[in-house]
């Protein structure tokens, strides 16, 4: 049952980072701090009051500047491959029971990747709301991800298996799009002569 709470822990952080990369950090770090989430081996900075510190500052400067116009739009750009890092470390170091060969392979795939996708998922609607309305509804879907960040990682510190569960079908719906999307997007080519 451990294993699979902290694996619970690791895939809902993982998938928070991809709406904000730092929030999901920054309550593991806090969590870590408090003693409620074991760190594993090589982790115990992400519990530091540095850490909490810096990673408290750029919670504040990336929610922040979601608001801002252009910045929002060249933040998903970082943030994309940032959200991947992100993900694949809060599962790293949510599993601390697990040879590290195996916790690294987990945490990047499964972490990065579900952190990964969900970026992209919210980077593709962000541009689609930039062209649609001019960037005007942006503000709107900055709250919606911010609020989607902090309620999910308090979710997953104090239900993680019910978080795991909606981070599973939010991967799922995800693909799903993301595969229409692209079928959408491929020329049909004539298989008959």
């Amino acid at each position: 049952m451990q294993y699979l709470v902290a694996a619970a822990l690791g895939l809902g952080l993982a998938a928070c980072s991809g709406f904000r990369v730092f929030v999901p950090l920054l309550a593991a770090s806090v969590a870590h701090h408090m003693g409620w989430l074991p760190a594993a081996p090589g982790f115990a900075w992400l519990g530091s009051w540095p850490a909490m510190a810096t990673l408290a500052a750029a919670t504040v400067f990336e929610m922040v500047g979601y608001y801002v116009p252009v910045v929002d739009n060249f933040l998903d750009t970082l943030t994309t491959p940032a959200s991947f890092i992100a993900g694949g470390l809060l599962m790293t170091s949510s599993l601390p029971h697990l040879d590290p060969a195996v916790r690294w392979t987990l945490g990047m795939l499964v972490g990065g990747g579900t952190a990964g996708l969900v970026q992209t998922g919210t980077a593709l609607l962000r541009a689609g709301s930039t062209t649609a309305t001019a960037g005007m509804a942006n503000p709107l879907l900055a709250t919606v991800e911010n609020l989607v960040a902090v309620l999910g990682s308090l979710l997953t510190l104090l239900l993680p298996l019910v978080a795991a569960g909606l981070a599973l079908g939010l991967v799922a719906w995800l693909l799903t799009r993301l595969r229409r999307w692209r079928q959408r997007r491929t020329p049909r080519t004539d298989t008959q002569h």
